[in-house]
């Protein structure tokens, strides 16, 4: 039987893929010209860049939604895994942003090419994420449209 998508799966599902282009691009430029996109420095984790890292939750943030909207899983287990995944890009993400913030605090926030740090941005992504998630999984997003 044919379900309608909920609202929340198609916020997550455009945040995804937003995210995914954005992290997309910053990996890209770092793996053809060995240098940060916007003249940033760039935070490694385990030998490789931040934004591999970024790059990889957000595909599958981005399988999760697509899966969920061709009912290849259940919506609610859709959101939950989408739930988890938001998080621990919230944490990887925040976590970066914060030493950089700490790292550059006395030349303002002014030095980045966005006027913040790039992980920010993804971390915002992973906030709106994961809440839509929280949201729909409570079944307050959970209406047809």
């Amino acid at each position: 039987m044919e379900q309608r998508v909920p609202l929340s799966i198609k916020f997550i599902t455009g945040f995804s893929f937003a995210g995914l282009l954005f992290s997309g691009y910053l990996s890209a430029v770092k793996l053809f010209s060995s240098t940060c996109a916007f003249n940033e420095s760039c935070p490694y984790f385990l030998g490789f860049p931040a934004c591999y890292y970024g790059f990889g939750l957000y595909v599958a943030l981005s399988v999760l939604s697509v899966a969920a909207i061709k009912e290849r899983i259940e919506i609610k287990h859709a959101l939950l895994w989408i739930a988890y995944t938001a998080f621990l890009g919230v944490v990887f993400a925040g976590y970066f942003t914060a030493l950089e913030v700490i790292a550059f605090f006395g030349k303002g926030l002014a030095t980045y090419g966005l006027s913040v740090p790039t992980c920010f941005l993804g971390l915002v992504f992973f906030m709106l994420i994961g809440a839509i998630a929280v949201l729909g999984l409570a079944h307050r997003w959970h209406h047809e449209d």
